[in-house]
């Protein structure tokens, strides 16, 4: 890979990396990963609200600018403007992100390790009350990534190589809980589906369940703020059994063939989510599409280290998450 450095040096340099896949990784893939019948079941069966008057819709309709709120009606469309308008970003993406969010959130393996690490993030064994008579709230931040990790650090470093059609993926870049000491509190809009939510699981006979929102965004590449997506999350009890177990995630080295184990905490839960969809050569899981010149824009102005709220999400990712140790070597070693 020649890779164009001249946001680090004057001088151009070749980065070589090298990525080494397990011979049995398709074999773990297949035999966990949940079936496109049952996703594709499991959609049907979800739905979407107003982002006005919070009905349930059968066909929503899209905003036609972002594609990533919906409505009953042109007339709550128009009522919600005001709200909107801030964070209303232009997409390319036909669907927007709710395709992807919809797949995930009905996809039993993420969900269950995401929901793990949003427990330890959010303090649920910390007090009692947190999902009971206080609310909770999780940002999970979403963003597209090339499914060859080489095009990736082909973007990052700006080597113009890098073909214009990538198939991307989608990745979980971060998980921020909400604290109303510093956020402030929940809108009254959030706080009536938290309540409403609550109040369905304990009719559902879930009372003794823990049970929040959580909120997925897609940020922009030069923008702090995007197109967001909040729903409730109910935290079943096996969910924090796994949590409270805290039973280590046992790897193999594709290298070595060496056994390994990785603490259960929200950063290893994270990166098996992400190894996950990126194991699913046939896009089985309904993760992936062509990238946009937005997505990889996005990884581009992380690699010139822009201060942008996605730049700097994306940059602690590669810091934490071991596909990336090449990439980041190859970076610090410019920079020297």
């Amino acid at each position: 890979m020649s890779a164009n450095t001249n946001n680090l040096s004057s001088t151009p340099q070749t980065v070589y990396i090298e990525h080494a896949i397990h011979p049995e990784r398709d074999d773990y893939f297949r035999a966990l990963a949940a079936s496109t019948k049952s996703l594709k079941a499991s959609q049907k069966s979800s739905s979407v609200q107003c982002t006005q008057c919070q009905t349930k819709l059968e066909k929503p309709l899209k905003c036609a600018k972002c594609k990533s709120v919906w409505y009953c009606s042109k007339e709550c469309q128009k009522k919600n403007w005001s709200t909107h308008k801030p964070a209303c970003h232009e997409v390319e993406r036909s669907s927007g992100v709710l395709k992807f969010i919809q797949m995930f959130s009905v996809n039993p393996l993420l969900m269950g390790f995401l929901k793990v690490g949003i427990v330890f993030d959010c303090g649920l064994f910390d007090n009692p009350r947190i999902g009971f008579d206080v609310p909770f709230m999780a940002r999970v931040d979403i963003a597209m990534e090339p499914s060859d990790v080489l095009d990736f650090a082909g973007l990052y470093f700006n080597d113009q190589a890098v073909g214009e059609k990538l198939q991307g993926m989608l990745q979980v870049n971060a998980i921020t809980p909400w604290h109303s000491g510093t956020q402030g509190p929940l809108t009254p809009k959030r706080l009536q589906i938290w309540r409403e939510a609550r109040a369905k699981y304990n009719a559902q006979g879930f009372a003794k369940d823990p049970v929040g929102l959580v909120e997925f965004i897609s940020c922009s590449c030069a923008e702090d703020s995007g197109n967001s997506v909040t729903a409730e999350l109910h935290i079943p009890a096996g969910v924090l059994n796994i949590a409270r177990k805290r039973e280590p995630f046992t790897g193999v080295s594709a290298v070595t063939g060496t056994q390994f184990n990785k603490p259960m905490n929200t950063v290893t839960c994270l990166e098996y989510i992400n190894l996950h969809i990126r194991a699913d050569k046939q896009n089985q899981l309904r993760l992936r599409s062509e990238m946009t010149e937005q997505d990889k824009e996005a990884i581009r102005a992380a690699g010139r280290n822009e201060d942008t709220l996605p730049a700097r999400i994306l940059k602690e990712k590669m810091k934490r998450e071991h596909l990336y140790a090449g990439v980041m070597e190859m970076t610090r070693e410019i920079v020297q």
